[in-house]
């Protein structure tokens, strides 16, 4: 038996619930493993509270993220005592999650921890920041450079915003950063942020095309917030888009796109293939400074996990919770 955050829906509604559950119930897999940490997503935020369709699977495990080590393999690649990061694959949406003392896994969806994290740090990184890590390698893909001017990132203050900036700060860019919460400037600026501008700024809507500012722009939000970003983004820029905070819309024009040169880059992390994961991972391990990864983390045990889910979705969390299984 193991203990995991399970949710269940039935005609006496939706429960999330710590629960204890027998080993043979997991499913198929050729790795077994022992999940030492786990970490609180946006997704998994909208699973626990059930305010989005995430969960396509009932009864489920929560948890798309965790790190830990292998117990049993039957996969090449793995043997027992490795110790293992996994992030997407529809883990807590089509299959048992990693809020869980152990899982099952798939070898191939596994990314070797790197020498330099313990599991610890590489959940207070998790899907969020290993994001905006494939975030910044498709600013660079497409021609940013520190000194080439302001690089925008919204939802400052938000999991892959905070890594973000961390990240973009600690490569020399200058950061500005768009957050709806002032009182957040100072730990904004400590992670590496040059200044601060107010989010009402880019969410209502604008004109289709406007004054050039950003070299790049990292955003997690969506809606007119991405379609103002895209309209400031100067000739020749490049926006990465990897989120829906503020709506899954885009109201925008073609027209950055075509009289400025503005790439949109999108971001995928669930499926990802692996040489993606294990660059963005191997860049994590050289570019993010572990003091500025520390200033990021919350720690809560399992038992925290329901109501800091609904904090989350009520925005009152700031950048990452790591959650010890």
């Amino acid at each position: 038996m193991f203990k995991a955050l399970q949710l269940t829906r039935s005609d006496a509604g939706f429960s999330a619930d710590i629960a204890e559950i027998d080993e043979v119930l997991l499913p198929l897999g050729d790795v077994l493993a022992q999940v030492e940490y786990s970490t609180l997503n946006f997704k998994d935020g909208l699973a626990i509270t059930n305010k989005g369709p995430v969960v396509r699977s009932w009864p489920m495990v929560a948890g798309i993220d965790g790190a830990g080590v292998v117990l049993e393999s039957s996969h090449p690649a793995w043997k027992a005592g490795d110790r293992f990061i996994h992030n997407g694959w529809g883990l807590g949406e089509t299959r048992w999650g990693l809020m869980a003392q152990r899982a099952r896994l798939q070898g191939e969806w596994l990314v070797r921890l790197p020498p330099a994290f313990s599991t610890r740090q590489a959940m207070a990184i998790g899907t969020a920041g290993y994001t905006a890590m494939l975030c910044v390698l498709a600013l660079e893909k497409h021609g940013a450079a520190p000194g080439n001017g302001e690089v925008l990132v919204t939802g400052a203050s938000g999991g892959v915003g905070s890594v973000a900036i961390a990240l973009l700060g600690g490569l020399g860019y200058r950061v500005v950063a768009a957050t709806g919460k002032a009182s957040e400037e100072a730990y904004l600026k400590q992670l590496g942020a040059a200044s601060i501008m107010d989010r009402t700024e880019l969410s209502a809507p604008g004109k289709p095309l406007q004054k050039e500012r950003w070299a790049a722009v990292i955003d997690a939000v969506g809606s007119h917030t991405l379609a103002n970003a895209c309209a400031q983004t100067r000739y020749g820029g490049v926006v990465a888009a990897c989120g829906l905070a503020q709506g899954a819309d885009f109201p925008a024009t073609v027209m950055p796109f075509i009289l400025r040169g503005v790439t949109l880059a999108g971001i995928d992390s669930v499926m990802a293939p692996l040489a993606s994961r294990q660059q963005a991972w191997d860049r994590l391990a050289t570019d993010l400074d572990p003091a500025r990864l520390e200033a990021i983390v919350e720690e809560i045990p399992l038992s925290r996990v329901v109501e800091k889910a609904a904090d989350l979705m009520a925005g009152k969390v700031r950048g990452r919770v790591v959650v010890k299984i």
